[in-house]
């Protein structure tokens, strides 16, 4: 996946979303008129009002995976709905690639998620009386792709998603992950440039969830999508995001890559999302690593940045001295202490006082 220092790189944004709010309910213009831009939820229930987003204010860029997170009632879903346009905003300014996409008529929408947009949700919304091949086809006959290039295509999709031998099965003879790989490969099929997933596998057994975050995680690593994910479940989101969004009562409380969300939580709400946080299962050396010092005596192992630092905790532990921090290419970026190791697999990182949302 791409950092954000080299999907900020390219300058130009894939989504650009600038103060929006989503509230339901009769009087949510003149409510939302009548508050200068300053929402308490709270006092807009009082009024027969729901607000679902409140002033969201972000940008994702060309290859990133940003995964949206919170309680049920949080705002994400919403969020990803007024992005998609599946929910009219109201109020604010939502770019795709710099098109004001609440300035667009039918047509123009239309078109725009016919040719840029893929979409996968929760249920899986496959059309039981067809085939794998004739499901994952079937977007690409509606935008007037031909019978023969749109099962071609499919097959393509099937190879990538790890179906063959099942092109001709119905839904019904496929497992819950399998019927999710065909969700993926038909949003896929259509070659979108933003991929939008709301709780996509929220419901899968334990088992077969992790196997279809390793397959999502492939698939990511092989076409570099620019993703909105909603997810409730923070480990998941902590697996797959090169940034998170967390949100409480349709506010972003804190969006940020998951080591600074873990290292550094903006509110006690994010904090408390933390806190039971195995941290060696998902801070990488990168995160912790200090300075480089030419002067230092180091031992001869070096670790990659990128390493999570529980696959090289040992190594670090065994060694008697600082050992090296290298990138890709085998530059020294870096340093790390097995003092620092220890501090993270053994020190106290919060008072655990507070309870962990449910």
């Amino acid at each position: 996946m791409a950092s954000q220092a080299e999907t900020a790189a390219s300058g130009v944004p894939v989504i650009r979303c600038d103060s929006v709010y989503k509230i339901f309910g009769d009087n949510a213009d003149s409510m939302l008129k009548g508050s200068n831009g300053v929402v308490d939820a709270e006092k807009f229930r009082e009024a027969g009002c729901i607000v679902g987003v409140n002033n969201a204010s972000f940008e994702v860029y060309p290859g990133e995976l940003l995964i949206i997170m919170g309680l049920s009632g949080s705002g994400k879903s919403t969020l990803l709905r007024c992005i998609s346009r599946l929910t009219d905003a109201t109020a604010g300014n939502i770019y795709i690639e710099g098109d004001d996409i609440l300035a667009m008529n039918n047509q123009q929408l239309i078109e725009l998620r016919r040719s840029k947009m893929g979409m996968v949700f929760q249920s899986f919304a496959l059309l039981p009386h067809k085939t794998v091949l004739e499901n994952i086809a079937f977007p690409l006959q509606v935008k007037g792709v031909s019978t023969q290039d749109s099962i071609q295509r499919a097959k393509e999709m099937v190879d990538l998603v790890s179906l063959s031998g099942r092109e001709n099965y119905f839904p019904r003879q496929l497992s819950g992950g399998q019927q999710q790989r065909v969700g993926i490969a038909r949003s896929l099929a259509i070659e979108p440039d933003i991929w939008f997933l709301d709780e996509p596998f929220s419901a899968l057994d334990p088992l077969i969830r992790k196997e279809m975050q390793d397959e999502f995680l492939r698939l990511q690593g092989v076409l570099s999508k620019t993703i909105l994910f909603v997810t409730h479940d923070f480990d998941e989101a902590l697996r797959l995001a090169d940034r998170i969004a967390i949100m409480k009562d349709g506010i972003i409380e804190q969006l940020d890559t998951p080591a600074n969300i873990v290292l550094n939580p903006a509110t006690e709400y994010v904090r408390k999302f933390t806190e039971e946080v195995p941290r060696e299962k998902v801070l990488k050396i990168e995160a912790v690593m200090d300075p480089f010092d030419p002067g230092e005596e180091f031992s001869g192992l070096k670790v990659q940045k990128d390493a999570i630092i529980e696959t090289v905790a040992e190594s670090i532990l065994n060694s008697s001295k600082p050992v090296q921090v290298v990138d890709e290419a085998g530059n020294v970026v870096g340093s790390l202490h097995a003092s620092k190791v220890v501090s993270i697999l053994f020190g106290s990182h919060t008072d655990h006082s507070a309870e962990r949302p449910a």
